[in-house]
């Protein structure tokens, strides 16, 4: 399935983009970004992180989508409004209100989001002032200004798109580099369909979709308190499609959004797939691979690009997976360095130079497989959120 990495959340039909520099934060930095579906259907579903301390905007955001309807999502950098308490909550709402004083619908339409420092109360003149210049200059063509002004410590924008042969699309942005675990979400996505789809419909779709993609995103460990991704769905095509393909096709663009975040993790020097075949169940492959994935002497290990198998041995002997270590065998790149119980081949014989590192193992104790996105644990990912606040 082509993924087409250039477009957005304009790539389908029906909806409008911007993205502006309000002065939130930084000086000529786009910080306000605004999604609008133009219609004819409202369709809409989410999903949230499960953090205990979820910020405002999530607050507010179940609560706008609880009829499983949107008209719009504003989104800013530059600030979490988490752990805000009362005037949070206000913000948060006030800046549903003032995209929907903009562009004309009820407050309960519109989803927001918000990412950036946990504890500071958002500059709301500036705000308001940077939604209402992002309503005014939204246009079908600004998917790439919007998916810009969501950016954190993000390096790059994330964008991803797919247009289906029946004529309906897929589009989405996503932010992310740092705090990246799986939530049922991890980090801020919106993703936009012209494809006709009922709000239970593309509930159930966006559930699975995230359950294969942005939960399989795990660079550092830390869930956000503000972790969220939208789907609106408005029917502007007039195809219903498959529901098989859809689910194909939005499962591929979130695929996509979510190696772009790991790709572009704080500091990251090396993008490492996980993936752990032949397990007695899904579930015990995710937790081996999510054991590996975590465990910090094996990120280091990859930052010095040494292919350090014992280290993820001892990750997986931590786990309450259903395997025999004597029939385990680990590979890096291709090369088998342990296998049942024998030492492999050197570990000079395995190259990490390369950015995008495989490490495949077989538990050999069933036909299940499961897959996880990491980084590497670098000296600059230390530098990037010592310095975070200041």
């Amino acid at each position: 399935m082509m993924i087409d990495i250039t477009q957005g959340v304009t790539a389908a039909n029906g909806y409008r983009a911007g993205g502006v520099a309000a002065g939130i934060s930084k000086p000529n930095k786009k910080d306000i970004a605004l999604v609008i579906n133009d219609g004819p259907l409202r369709n809409a579903a989410a999903v949230f992180t499960t953090n205990r301390f979820a910020a405002a905007p999530v607050g507010w955001s179940r609560h706008a989508i609880a009829d499983g309807q949107l008209r719009a999502v504003v989104l800013n950098s530059g600030g979490a409004n988490a752990c805000t308490g009362a005037q949070g909550d206000a913000d948060a709402r006030a800046m549903a209100q003032a995209t929907a004083d903009a562009i004309g619908c009820g407050i309960d339409d519109v989803g927001v989001a918000s990412t950036g420092l946990i504890g500071q109360l958002l500059p709301m003149p500036v705000v308001v002032a940077g939604i209402d210049e992002a309503a005014r200059t939204a246009t079908t063509s600004g998917g790439a200004d919007a998916a810009q002004a969501i950016m954190t410590t993000d390096t790059v924008s994330k964008q991803a798109a797919y247009t289906s042969e029946q004529g309906w699309s897929v589009g989405g942005m996503a932010k992310g580099a740092g705090m990246l675990a799986p939530a049922l979400a991890t980090m801020l996505v919106v993703v936009t369909t012209d494809a006709q789809l009922s709000s239970a419909e593309a509930g159930s779709r966006l559930r699975m979709a995230t359950s294969l993609s942005f939960e399989r995103a795990d660079a550092d460990g830390c869930m956000s308190t503000n972790d969220t991704v939208i789907l609106l769905a408005n029917g502007a095509s007039g195809v219903t499609p498959d529901l098989d393909e859809f689910q194909s096709a939005l499962t591929a663009v979130c695929t996509s959004l979510a190696k772009q975040l790991i790709a572009d993790a704080e500091g990251a020097e090396h993008s490492i797939t996980v993936t752990v075949s032949s397990a007695a169940s899904e579930q015990d492959a995710l937790e081996v691979a999510r054991a590996i994935a975590r465990s910090n002497l094996f990120k280091c290990a990859i930052a010095g690009n040494d292919p350090n198998w014992g280290r993820v041995l001892a990750s997986m002997g931590t786990t309450r997976a259903s395997f025999d270590p004597d029939q385990v065998e680990v590979d890096f790149n291709g090369v088998t360095l342990f296998s049942h119980g024998e030492l492999g081949a050197p570990r000079d014989q395995v190259d990490l130079h390369p950015y995008d590192v495989d490490v495949t193992i077989a538990l050999n104790a069933g036909d299940a497989t499961a897959t996880i996105w990491t980084s590497d644990l670098t000296h600059g990912y230390v530098s990037e959120n010592s310095d975070y606040s200041s």
